[in-house]
């Protein structure tokens, strides 16, 4: 740790643990030590230490865990939900340097409702296949996905493996390419349920998002809804303005809007 300077105030201590946190020197999930001691190798008092953290915690860099076992930990990094290009989660994953992984915890044929049927052309009660998936980051679980996809436009998809791409899947299998997506965004708080799969509170905002996906005919191929960690991922979406020149845009670099998720109070 920095040595502590006396009369350090709140901000100059966020900035050195911030500092330390993206230098690499305190990792992510990596536990900062009892408050006392912290407080001690800043040269700080405690209330000032919370002061810094309290800051640190709403930008949600740490983490504070209350309790025996508890204390305050390195925040794991967002992953970015990128809505501007159609791309499987564990390519999304891996082009962040994180290392991806997938826990099946359900595949097999099922009737449409109304709302997957509607969204997928199809007849209610027509056979769909149903998927629910556990996303991982780094080891942890980010994501619950709960896809369907139209079963006679993909036979035999149940009987491939299911914990990476399924677009790589059906590309590959069936000539089938997403070149569409439409996404609905809301935030909803976690179910018990949920929670636990999740390994968050009950009652932690999650965001929910609402998808069909469709082919370069326009046809649908995939209903989902999925449920993201509002702690650990960040929404990005790229777009142009009416004002940008396009013979002087720069690819990949058009501005980007970015939505969070908070927990209310």
């Amino acid at each position: 740790m920095t040595a502590g300077l006396p009369g350090r105030t709140p901000e100059e201590v966020r900035r050195a643990l911030a500092e330390q946190i993206g230098s690499g020197r305190l990792r992510p999930g990596q536990r900062l030590g009892a408050e006392r001691t912290l407080a001690a190798e800043l040269g700080v008092s405690r209330a000032t230490l919370r002061q810094a953290l309290a800051v640190l915690e709403e930008g949600g860099v740490v983490r504070r865990v209350p309790g025996r076992g508890g204390g305050t930990f390195v925040a794991k990094g967002k992953i970015e939900r990128d809505l501007s290009r159609i791309v499987g989660v564990p390519a999304l994953v891996r082009s962040q340097g994180v290392v991806a992984g997938t826990r099946v915890l359900s595949a097999r044929l099922a009737a449409a409702d109304d709302v997957a049927a509607q969204a997928l052309r199809v007849r209610p009660g027509e056979l769909v296949i149903d998927l629910v998936r556990i996303r991982l980051a780094d080891g942890s679980p980010f994501s619950l996905e709960h896809a369907k996809f139209p079963a006679r436009r993909f036979p035999g998809l149940l009987e491939l493996p299911l914990g990476g791409s399924v677009y790589e899947l059906i590309e590959e299998h069936f000539s089938t390419e997403p070149t569409a997506a439409t996404e609905r965004i809301e935030v909803v708080l976690a179910c018990p349920d949920e929670a636990a799969i999740l390994d968050v509170e009950p009652g932690a905002p999650l965001m929910a998002i609402t998808r069909t996906t469709t082919d370069s005919d326009g046809e649908p191929i995939e209903f989902s809804r999925d449920l993201f960690r509002a702690d650990r991922t960040r929404i990005v979406v790229r777009t142009e303005g009416s004002g940008v020149d396009p013979s002087r845009a720069v690819p990949g670099r058009a501005p980007v809007v970015e939505l969070r998720a908070q927990a209310a109070g």
